[in-house]
């Protein structure tokens, strides 16, 4: 699998991602993965138009790993785009190997007990375990909204804000 980023955004296909992510890592396919979304007719219309030229895929996460492994996936830099940090682990527990894990905007989602660890990140205590788990994976992840912003470590973040 050549999957070249990986970020973790509840907002989906966005100017940020389109324009700035989608360029600076030269990406060949965005991939949207969330079993939800994928089963979304809207979704699965409107996603694709609003990544701007970006060839896109919107996928169940199963759908997102045999697409990965098929030999078209392995020929392209795909760029996943996973609406849920459990659908980043499920990824990871299949087997993909993304270069890099970002964890972009989380926006909070009504009716759970989260906390704003940054201005654009929402963490509930489900969410922080996961979080952790996908380290303990070997990954590093980090916070970065742009390309060409810092990466912070993610767990410090969590760390900082009692999580």
């Amino acid at each position: 699998m050549t999957v070249v980023h990986m970020r973790i955004d509840n907002r989906l296909i966005h100017g940020q991602v389109t324009a700035s992510w989608g360029n600076a890592i030269r990406t060949d396919r965005l991939i949207v993965t969330n079993d939800q979304v994928a089963r979304d007719p809207i979704q699965q219309m409107m996603l694709p138009q609003a990544a701007r030229g970006i060839p896109t895929s919107v996928l169940s996460v199963e759908d997102t790993l045999q697409y990965a492994k098929s030999e078209k996936g392995q020929k392209e830099r795909i760029f996943v785009l996973a609406k849920l940090p459990q659908d980043a682990l499920r990824l990871l527990e299949g087997g993909m190997q993304p270069e890099e894990i970002n964890v972009g905007n989380q926006a909070p989602i009504p009716a759970t007990k989260f906390k704003m660890v940054t201005h654009s990140i929402a963490v509930t205590a489900e969410d922080a375990a996961i979080y952790r788990a996908i380290a303990g994976k070997g990954y590093r992840l980090t916070a970065k909204m742009m390309p060409s912003d810092r990466a912070t470590d993610f767990l410090d973040i969590l760390k900082k804000n009692k999580f």
